[in-house]
């Protein structure tokens, strides 16, 4: 026995102009380079106070990684209505990572863990938590080896051979975790609604097996890159995916990514560098060869928001949105509406011209100076600021119609709302 401090950071909504300094201190993949993120979070804000206790949202990291690696998640999550609490996992961190055994036994009890000592906090008098989170309404949210706990959290006992992996958890302590052991079986908490687990790692080396994940509780996403390298994709973390059979779930694969999609932060400039003790370019532990980590980044967090909105906050509205076509490309590319939307331009173009600008001079005044407004003056002083544009008594009639027509066409591919 020894003891694992796990420092937390905490994201949470912050009240209407409240202050407070954006920048987050940590270090990078390693484990010496310190380094200030800059994000919209303001630490220590004033917390704005809801009218329900908010739900509670864990995040857990890989191996190794830090509180921060998903900090750009946490933020986002929190900023929609949540508390959010992402761990440093003790021997999984860049500046303590240890044997592997103690990732494999202690990270499903790190994260039921800070879930027990978030609802202590909160519940205890001066405690800026108090009133804010609702612990009894949790979600977990895992990367990798975070993945891999959160599976094992929500219900997915180990196999009896990855118990006694000499390079596993050592002297059996991984039978803790074993499917159908009286451990495993009291470990999944009813406060914990729902996880979603990001490249979660196992499966591709037998822990799990399909009686195993069968044991899976809670509705779960599962975010992966179809070429992850790491945590594999068909034998990997698409089979969890298609095992956890007893429960809601879904999954969200990056075609051509890798192990690093979806999670972790953009890389820090300080990382585009090579390690010698690493062996390695420092920012790889970030990036994906294929993908743009922003723009992965984004993907992820909508269909987190809609999933933790489905099943932490119940909001029925959150179904449309998981209403899709199996792969995107299939869908409709607003991209392919361009060709048509010259070809609408120039036929709106030439109609509005033959038959409304170009009309022959109508004969009251009144008619003639606006149509000379709208269009004739133009051609007479084509220099003339004031008459570059149309008036906005034209220009709104123009955008309504051409709204009109466009819903109605959007309508025909069936994708207007």
């Amino acid at each position: 026995r020894y003891d694992r401090p796990l420092a937390v950071e905490v994201w949470y909504p912050a009240a209407d102009g409240a202050t407070g300094d954006t920048a987050l201190k940590a270090f990078i993949r390693d484990g010496k380079t310190e380094v200030t993120l800059q994000g919209k979070a303001m630490r220590d804000a004033e917390p704005a106070q809801p009218d329900a206790a908010y739900p509670l949202v864990i995040i857990s990291h890989g191996y190794p990684g830090n509180r921060f690696l998903l900090s750009h998640l946490a933020e986002n999550i929190a900023s929609k209505g949540y508390v959010v609490a992402s761990i440093d996992h003790t021997d999984s961190t860049y500046r303590t990572k240890a044997a592997f055994g103690s990732t494999l036994v202690n990270r499903s009890l790190d994260q039921l863990f800070v879930l027990n000592e978030m609802a202590r906090i909160s519940s205890e008098d001066g405690s800026f938590l108090k009133g804010l989170v609702n612990t009894d309404d949790t979600g977990l949210i895992g990367y990798s080896m975070g993945g891999y706990g959160a599976v094992i959290t929500a219900g997915g006992g180990v196999t009896e051979a990855s118990v006694g992996f000499g390079w596993g958890g050592p002297h059996g302590t991984l039978a803790i975790h074993q499917a159908g052991s009286d451990t495993h079986n009291k470990l999944p908490d009813p406060r914990i609604k729902t996880a979603v687990a990001i490249g979660p790692w196992g499966m591709n080396t037998g822990f799990w097996d399909a009686e195993g994940l069968k044991g899976i509780k809670i509705p779960m996403l599962f975010i992966a890159g179809s070429e992850d390298m790491v945590s594999l994709y068909e034998k990997g973390v698409r089979a969890i995916w298609e095992n956890a059979s007893s429960v809601d779930r879904s999954l969200l694969t990056f075609e051509n990514g890798g192990h690093n999609t979806a999670a972790p932060m953009p890389a820090p400039e300080e990382s585009f560098r090579d390690d010698a003790d690493l062996g390695f370019n420092v920012s790889s532990h970030y990036t994906d060869p294929v993908w743009d980590t922003v723009r992965m980044n984004n993907i992820a967090q909508h269909f987190i928001t809609v999933w933790l909105g489905k099943y932490l906050k119940s909001d029925a509205a959150m179904d449309d949105y998981l209403d899709l076509v199996e792969n995107s490309n299939d869908g409709v590319w607003v991209w392919a509406l361009v060709p048509l939307g010259v070809v609408a331009q120039m036929v709106n173009e030439y109609n509005l011209h033959r038959f409304v600008f170009h009309l022959p001079p109508p004969r009251r005044q009144w008619a003639f100076d606006l149509l000379y407004v709208a269009h004739y003056g133009h051609h007479d002083f084509p220099t003339n600021t004031k008459l570059f544009f149309v008036p906005i008594w034209v220009a709104l009639p123009m955008v309504l119609v051409n709204g009109l027509a466009l819903w109605g066409i959007l309508a025909l591919f069936g994708v207007s709302q």
